[in-house]
């Protein structure tokens, strides 16, 4: 399908963001269009991410946010939060896609609506029971079917549009109601009948169940249902025909939407400053190889004066370079998190929460290699048995570091005999044995130098892939990390394609605050460029 066509295709079902088309040139309007209108799709479904959004809509209201939060300024920005959020989660999440919201059964939210829910309908129920029947509720919902069913239609199928259109025409349906005389099954069925025209294969049972009902509150309710999965399933469709052009324009969409919100909230990056002043910070004043300290306390730091500490003007790109790997050493509990990097917080936490593990089970291998020699440890499928072990043993690692290491230290040292005696090698003396189960046992302290080296390691491969890009660091891939190859590979292209689409979108932002941040007269001739 052209580009033109599928542009087409979903202008065709949901209504444009009015207020950012009015304002855009017409060039402009097409690279608008299919995200507002992706919005539009999905601002009726339950996203499992809005009870975040809800949070980083009241934060991004910034420091400067008055005491007393008016209802309507917390609505705007958590709209428009939710329109940059969506786009942002189409662009950076390959699997991104609407589900069906199930609630718990036994939760105060889900049985308020199972209460909510079952009311209507036994209202609806009373209605069409009555004498003579009263179709008010019946007639909103026909009216909510049409709209639906008209959302659903290719913009070339004017023949069936126009069919919908007088087959449920709302004024003569009403006067059919006033007179006793609206037909409610054959009404039911004509919609059915649409229903199995336009579904997916996959709704095509859920269709075929509902042909067997008879009951017309009951039906009602089914429609309702699977013309939701049917909704569902055009959302995911369109998100997936047309990402490869919202990839195209989805910089120039959540910078405009960013900047909405800024011109808000002219605090909005309050704390991004401070997250990049203490990066320059860490960049002058750490020893070389240092990838900075976790500490959020100084992150209350004023810009450093190099001209007065005699220090070395640091490049731009690599402040904000190291304001992203500071962001894998985040203090859970400092709430200053940089703006711009909101919609990919939880991200970050689970990218850290990896190099976290990785750094763990790297150490294991390495400690155990070290005892078992390299006989052993060429054999993949060895390898890859100690890779399972140490990952199901140290999933609670955080909360029983100590109880963890002695289980994975028995296990390993049992696996390693058994090992050597399977491939006929000399078997480890108690003494070594005793030792590489201390060793392991060790791996728990914080302190542990061979944790230490190699989260340094880790850190230093993720800067390198910002700095150099993946392909160059892969082939010099850092000494005593081998063993998770891959398990660092797939880390790194996470991180490298996160914060290469976060400075494509915020690299403006970036340079206005770094240009305070370092003067102008004594910083480097370098400009921030892309990866």
């Amino acid at each position: 399908m052209k580009k033109k066509e599928i542009l087409l295709f979903v202008s065709a079902w949901m209504k444009l963001e009015d207020i950012i088309l009015s304002e855009k040139s017409q060039k402009e309007k097409e690279q608008y269009c299919v995200l507002s209108s992706i919005h539009g799709l999905l601002k009726n479904e339950e996203v499992n991410s809005q009870k975040q959004i809800v949070d980083d809509g009241y934060q991004w209201l910034g420091e400067s946010r008055p005491e007393v939060l008016s209802v309507t300024d917390l609505i705007e920005t958590v709209n428009e939060v939710s329109k940059l959020s969506i786009a942002h989660e189409i662009m950076v999440n390959q699997d991104f896609c609407m589900e069906e919201s199930i609630l718990p059964p036994n939760s105060l939210e889900g049985r308020f609506m199972e209460t909510m829910y079952n009311a209507f309908w036994d209202h609806l129920k009373e209605q069409l029971l009555s004498t003579p029947p009263d179709f008010t509720c019946a007639l909103e919902l026909l009216k909510e079917v049409k709209e639906i069913l008209l959302s659903l239609l290719l913009p070339h199928q004017n023949r069936l549009r126009n069919e919908i259109e007088d087959a449920l025409d709302m004024d003569l349906l009403k006067q059919e109601a006033e007179h006793g005389a609206l037909d409610v099954p054959h009404l039911s069925n004509y919609i059915l009948n649409l229903m199995t025209l336009l579904c997916a294969p996959v709704r095509d049972e859920a269709v075929q169940k509902l042909e067997s009902m008879t009951d017309p509150v009951q039906l009602l309710k089914g429609i309702f249902h699977v013309l939701g999965l049917m909704k569902m399933d055009m959302v995911n469709y369109t998100i997936q025909s047309l990402r490869p052009y919202l990839q195209e324009h989805s910089v120039q969409y959540e910078q405009a939407k960013f900047q909405e919100l800024l011109d808000k909230q002219p605090g909005l990056l309050d704390c991004t400053t401070k997250w990049l002043t203490k990066a320059a910070t860490d960049l002058t004043t750490s020893s070389p190889g240092s990838l900075g300290s976790p500490s959020s306390s100084s992150l209350d730091r004023s810009p450093p004066n190099w001209a007065t500490n005699n220090s070395e003007i640091p490049n731009p790109t690599m402040v904000l370079y190291q304001g992203y790997l500071n962001l894998l050493l985040w203090d859970p509990d400092n709430d200053d998190f940089p703006e711009t990097l909101l919609m990919d917080r939880i991200r970050l936490q689970e990218m850290e929460s990896q190099l976290h593990q990785l750094t763990i089970l790297a150490s294991v291998l390495l400690v155990a290699r070290s005892f078992s020699g390299n006989v052993l440890f060429s054999s993949p499928e060895f390898v890859n048995k100690l890779k399972c072990i140490t990952k199901a043993l140290t999933k609670e690692f955080n909360s029983r570091p100590q109880e963890t290491m002695v289980s994975v230290s028995e296990q390993l040292s049992w696996e390693i005999h058994q090992g050597l005696k399977d491939m006929d090698l000399t078997a480890l003396s108690s003494e070594n044995t005793s030792s590489l189960k201390g060793q392991l046992q060790n791996i728990a302290k914080k302190e542990n130098c061979v944790r230490n080296i190699i989260d340094q390691r880790i850190r230093l491969f993720l800067k390198c892939c910002l700095v150099h890009g993946m392909q160059e660091s892969l082939r010099d891939f850092p000494g005593g990390l081998s063993l998770i190859e891959g398990e660092l590979a797939e880390l790194g292209w996470k991180f490298f394609n996160l914060m290469h689409h976060n400075q494509q979108v915020f690299s403006p932002y970036y340079a206005g605050i770094l240009r305070n941040i370092i003067p102008p007269a004594q910083a480097q001739e370098t400009e921030m460029e892309s990866v």
